[in-house]
């Protein structure tokens, strides 16, 4: 594994989109086990992109421009569905004095569903991993796998570190009602706008 891959991996994870800023919005929202729990539904939701670059079927939906279009616009309903509900104060977003396993589960499913209603995601791990696979590879998809995995584990890493310090501030934010309302309006907007560049994205 190249020191190049590990940087290139570690800017992609930084660079804040819909994982980061649903993690945020669960740390600040809900304190940092929340924000963990986002965190691991986050990277869950790597999981089917991977495993379809991973065997061909993201060069299928790159080709086939029904599939793609019909996720994509998936992903952009669900964004504007967590928007909406992020400012309704429900849904996983919601404040809550409770951590009930319900409330835990809801946050997981809706982190993992973040990430797969994301086509371009197929598409960024079918030209990004094989970058990395050298010609010479006697096992070039174990490899890949191999790849995918340190990728998994740095994006959970990362949000982790994410969510704790949203989760340090918490205290600070929740004791300012208008603070709050502001938070939920600008994450509010944050995925309204994603889903609006995830609807102009091109294949």
């Amino acid at each position: 594994m190249s020191l190049e891959f590990l940087v290139t991996a570690l800017v992609v994870v930084l660079l804040p989109g819909t994982g980061v800023i649903f993690t945020l919005s669960a740390a600040l929202t809900r304190g940092f086990r929340a924000s963990l729990l986002a965190a691991f539904g986050c990277t869950l939701g790597i999981l089917p992109h991977m495993a379809a670059a991973i065997t061909g079927l993201a060069a299928l939906l790159h080709a086939s421009a029904v599939a793609f279009e019909v996720i994509r616009y998936a992903g952009v309903v669900y964004l504007l569905i967590m928007a909406w509900k992020t400012v309704r104060e429900t849904g996983a977003l919601g404040m809550s004095a409770r951590q009930s396993e319900s409330s835990s589960s809801r946050i997981i499913l809706s982190a993992i569903l973040v990430n797969i209603l994301n086509p371009k995601l197929s598409v960024f791990f079918l030209a990004f991993l094989p970058q990395f696979i050298a010609t010479d590879a006697s096992h070039p998809l174990l490899q890949m796998v191999e790849l995918g995995v340190v990728f998994m584990a740095m994006t959970f890493a990362v949000f982790a570190l994410y969510g704790a310090f949203a989760a340090s501030v918490r205290s600070h934010v929740t004791s300012r009602p208008s603070v709050m309302t502001w938070l939920r309006r600008s994450f509010a907007a944050a995925f309204v706008g994603l889903s609006f560049k995830l609807m102009l994205a091109e294949r």
